[in-house]
């Protein structure tokens, strides 16, 4: 057996290309702020990315690039402006801050509605409760892969490896409230293989390079990649060793070109929902 490989970058580009459709009947165009504070390399080019993905979508995108020694109290100045800037609809701080920020102060000031991230404690207890504004990018767009290769997570047993507040805590809860029955695996977890070989749906995302192999997976399982790791030879790879478990899984995402596009995609779909939420009201 020899796994599908899911097109994570050809899905991407099918929903942007349905956001731009339905962004060009639009009376007013969508507005995305994205708030980059600092030179981080990687940072930077997350930020271009976006950018570019907006162009193709038809979001306004209105770039803020801030130099390092940028004070909280400044941050926290520009998101208030952006809150109540009526072309705004979804706010974006792109971290890392720098050391002399608190992340959670930042993100806890964004509008909830205007959290295309779904970083605030708000729109965090609205995901557990099923009544988000928007998904988490990277979560929604595990779900929307899963949902486009027709894997119905009803009934199954979905583990999440991983079980930080952006991916794994918020993937868990997208996987129940689709009817599946989830275990949350971590680093204190013993007996990590016993786990995911249980799994009819794995989910990985931890950021340790070759952390699942073949025979930590059930056959005809599905397994879907989320991290983004370097090899010794700084090509991009993901927690999963993908050429054997290829042999074993029915699914698989690749990294690169699988969740990764995904997530972007869904912040574009994020940004198209928080304009319609405020055309709305």
């Amino acid at each position: 057996m020899s796994a599908v490989v899911m097109d994570g970058k050809g899905l991407a580009e099918k929903v942007k290309a349905q956001i731009r459709e339905k962004v060009s009947k639009m009376r007013r165009q969508p507005g995305l702020a994205v708030i980059l504070v600092g030179a981080d390399p990687a940072s930077q080019v997350y930020v271009r990315n976006k950018e570019k993905d907006c162009e193709e979508c038809g979001i306004q995108c209105y770039d803020y690039r801030l130099p390092q020694d940028t004070t909280q109290e400044e941050v926290l100045a520009l998101v208030t402006k952006m809150n109540n800037c009526d072309a705004v609809d979804g706010i974006l701080v792109q971290l890392p801050l720098p050391s002399q920020i608190n992340e959670r102060v930042v993100l806890e000031a964004i509008a909830p509605e205007k959290d295309v991230d779904a970083f605030h404690p708000e729109n965090v207890g609205r995901i557990m409760q099923g009544q988000a504004y928007y998904k988490p990018c990277t979560p929604a767009g595990v779900m929307e892969m899963l949902h486009e290769y027709g894997i119905d997570p009803a009934g199954k047993h979905c583990v999440v490896v991983g079980r930080s507040n952006i991916v794994g805590k918020p993937t868990a809860m997208l996987l129940l409230h689709e009817n599946a029955t989830v275990t949350i695996c971590h680093s204190k977890t013993p007996d990590l293989k016993a786990h995911c070989c249980q799994a009819d749906i794995l989910v990985c995302a931890v950021g340790k390079q070759g952390l699942i192999t073949a025979d930590m997976v059930k056959p005809g399982a599905v397994v879907v990649d989320v991290a983004m790791n370097r090899n010794e030879m700084g090509k991009l790879c993901g927690d999963v060793e993908f050429a054997p478990v290829c042999e074993v899984a029915s699914y698989i995402t690749p990294v690169p070109g699988g969740v990764g596009p995904m997530t972007r995609a869904m912040l574009m779909e994020n940004t198209y929902q928080a304009s319609q939420r405020r055309n709305s009201k």
